[in-house]
């Protein structure tokens, strides 16, 4: 049995992997900024699940969170930072109050929860997992601050995997394709400043289109992320669904064509030179 603190359980993975979790018998810390969102998750599993407020943001309510794990449960061995949302817009079309408040969340809240759980975790191991998105493996037009923050995501989880391997800490980048939860609804906005020179590159009819039409079956990928959690040789990056994977071979490719095409001119220069 296993004991979870998962972020951002009111809805789509969060919540999917909440609820998975505790029907095969683990034990469950759900939370959500909102704890009324999630309130009734727990009347199921008795105590083996219980709710908790948390807003990621706040350095003081993380510790809170992480305390009332270890009176619950005596700790916890996996934490799941899923809580965030997205913006849509050309970096010109973008404002401060729109995107600050999602970098607050999905990274620097992912900080400030893990700095948190990590006095926890070292003492008897366990995995962290980091959702990131095919968002973070590979740059596009339309979704430039998305991408910087799950590029930041994945940044710090590959720093934290080589700083917690001594301590038996796996960590676990989940980088998931298009799947049907309501990321294109509820979790993601639009740059209200809507420029006409950027229509070819905006995603507001790809959101419009494809909300509740994604190919993906979110609870097919729970049951990966499960496997991949209990697995001994699960791999520090995790791409879910045939288009994250054809996103992460573009961007192999790419960067290998970029490497090759300046190489000689790159290595032969004698930098070290004056």
């Amino acid at each position: 049995m296993k004991t979870w603190l998962i972020t951002g359980c009111s809805s789509g993975f969060g919540q999917r992997l909440a609820l998975a979790a505790a029907q095969r018998g683990d034990q469950v810390i759900a939370t959500a900024r909102d704890v009324k969102t999630i309130g009734e998750m727990a009347e199921p599993f008795g105590g083996r699940m219980i709710t908790l407020p948390l807003d990621v943001t706040d350095a003081a309510a993380t510790k809170t969170a992480v305390a009332k794990a270890v009176e619950t449960f005596g700790g916890f061995d996996v934490l799941v930072n899923n809580a965030g949302h997205g913006l849509f817009g050309a970096i010109e079309e973008g404002t401060p109050e729109e995107y600050r408040p999602m970098f607050e969340v999905n990274v620097f809240g992912l900080i400030e929860i893990t700095r948190a759980a990590l006095p926890v975790l070292r003492r008897s191991g366990g995995t962290i997992v980091n959702m990131s998105s095919g968002a973070g493996i590979a740059g596009g037009a339309g979704g430039g601050y998305y991408n910087a923050a799950k590029f930041a995501v994945e940044g710090i989880s590959e720093a934290l995997a080589g700083e917690l391997k001594p301590f038996g800490i796996r960590v676990l980048i989940v980088e998931p394709g298009p799947f049907r939860t309501d990321f294109l609804g509820r979790s993601i906005m639009m740059a209200a400043n809507e420029m006409p020179e950027y229509a070819v590159s905006s995603r507001k009819h790809y959101r419009e289109t494809n909300n509740g039409n994604q190919a993906g079956d979110p609870d097919k990928a729970i049951a990966v992320i499960l496997r991949a959690v209990d697995a001994d040789d699960a791999p520090l990056h995790l791409p879910l669904g045939p288009i994250a994977h054809a996103i992460a071979e573009r961007k192999l490719a790419a960067f290998r064509s970029d490497i090759d095409a300046w190489r000689d001119i790159t290595i032969a220069t004698d930098f070290d030179q004056p």
